[in-house]
């Protein structure tokens, strides 16, 4: 069992940046690969970045290269998501997700999920 929360969201400006951070509770959470997803109000849940239990790969969405890096610290449990240059359209509630084996895009692959932490992007 893994458990997962996030934090780090909050309202910023367009143009601006935020870090979240995904802490992670259980039992060997760095034989874990780590998605982040993001779900806005009335849309599908969307891939966001996803990275491997090592941390040496890793794997964007199109419209997030770029703009946001995955990484993670295994020693702290801990899976980031830095987000620069952000957009009105990056408004949403972010998750991050886990899954013990090859990481992948599709959220339907991923067994553990944190609350989510909602991030809003003002023009």
């Amino acid at each position: 069992q893994v458990q997962l929360v996030e934090s780090g969201g909050g309202l910023v400006q367009a143009g601006g940046s935020l870090r979240l951070s995904c802490a992670a509770s259980g039992r060997a959470f760095s034989s874990y690969a780590v998605g982040w997803f993001r779900q806005a109000p009335g849309k599908e849940r969307e891939f966001v970045a996803a990275i491997s239990w090592s941390g040496v790969s890793t794997v964007y969405a199109d419209s997030m290269k770029g703009r946001f890096t995955i990484s993670r610290d295994n020693a702290k449990n801990t899976v980031y998501l830095q987000m620069n240059s952000l957009k009105p359209e990056d408004t949403a509630v972010y998750y991050c997700a886990a899954v013990r084996r090859s990481y992948g895009t599709n959220w339907r692959e991923y067994d553990y999920w944190g609350q989510g932490t909602q991030v809003t992007v003002s023009s």
